[in-house]
């Protein structure tokens, strides 16, 4: 834990502020936009293509926005280089691609089982497609530089994370007392229209949720930290938590605000490892904590 520590003050101590102030301003906007009107779900009442659409433009601007200030403040140079352009250009393309678009694959005459297995083949085949695309930039781009975007797991350590994943506990046991948590959690319940849903039905489940995390810390720690810090360093990791911070809009107000300083933490730390294996674990661990507590208080609730 004592490097992780020395990592986070290293970065609060390089922060420009005149970055980051306006970036915190602009993403505490979109937040108060999101839950004030409910964009979100206004998004998600459109048809596939104007969700798409919506969303790229939503996730392009928190992305740009700090690059932009960057090059205002700091001179750099950024958009001269037409590879960081077009890797700019590409990231929100290829998550608002796996946010909105779904499959309908016909597996049994069964209309029920039929909508489980579409569900839970949902996170893993989202997750195989982003990672081709997130290999073929790699080899274009970083192949002779770097292993795949956090991949390696020279630099990592389990037991910090685990003491992080201990930490959140009681926070994950709070939340699981409050309305907009339990009207979320467990996901499980999503497949509550299966009649006979055993034990081996629910497992699959949650284990093609949790894959879903591996393709979120891909991407985010993985792809935008490290494919970006080739230019820009430490700086990459602002544009990550903005746009990390986005897709959490259809999540309870908490989740979507504590996700910023999450992102800002995972990638900090990222960045120093070279590594997404302890975010992973991380993340999955809360996942799954969060897939309890929903359970366990919305069972607390049914009683009272």
């Amino acid at each position: 834990m004592k490097s992780i520590f020395g990592y986070i003050r290293s970065y609060v101590s390089q922060i420009n502020w005149l970055v980051f102030l306006p970036s915190l301003f602009l993403i505490s906007f979109l937040i108060y936009l999101n839950y004030s009107l409910a964009l979100h779900a206004v998004i998600r009442s459109y048809d596939e293509e104007r969700q798409l659409v919506s969303w790229y433009f939503i996730f392009l601007g928190v992305l740009i926005f700090p690059y932009l200030l960057h090059t205002i403040f700091e001179k750099k140079r950024l958009f001269y280089n037409w590879r960081f352009v077009v890797l700019l250009v590409l990231a929100p393309a290829i998550f608002a691609w796996k946010m909105v678009h779904t499959f309908d694959f016909n597996i049994t005459t069964d209309v029920y089982k039929n909508a489980y297995w579409n569900a839970v083949l949902y996170w893993p085949l989202k997750g195989v497609v982003v990672t081709i695309v997130l290999l073929l930039i790699w080899w274009w781009h970083d192949r002779k530089s770097q292993p795949l975007y956090g991949l390696s797991s020279r630099y990592f350590k389990a037991r910090p994370y685990w003491i992080m994943l201990l930490i959140m506990v009681p926070l994950i046991a709070a939340a699981s007392t409050q309305p907009d948590f339990l009207a979320m959690y467990p996901k499980l319940k999503n497949i509550s229209y299966i009649s006979d849903s055993g034990a081996l039905y629910k497992l699959l489940f949650e284990l093609s949720y949790g894959s879903d995390f591996f393709t979120i810390e891909l991407f985010f720690r993985g792809f935008l930290v490290l494919a970006f810090a080739k230019w820009v360093g430490k700086d990459a990791i602002l544009p990550m938590a903005l746009f990390y911070c986005t897709i959490h809009f259809g999540k309870p107000m908490g989740e979507c605000i504590s996700s910023f300083f999450g992102g800002l933490l995972l990638g900090i730390v990222t960045l120093h490892t070279r590594s997404i294996w302890g975010g992973l674990l991380v993340h999955v661990g809360i996942a799954w904590l969060m897939e309890l507590g929903g359970y366990i208080g919305n069972t607390f609730k049914d009683l009272l």
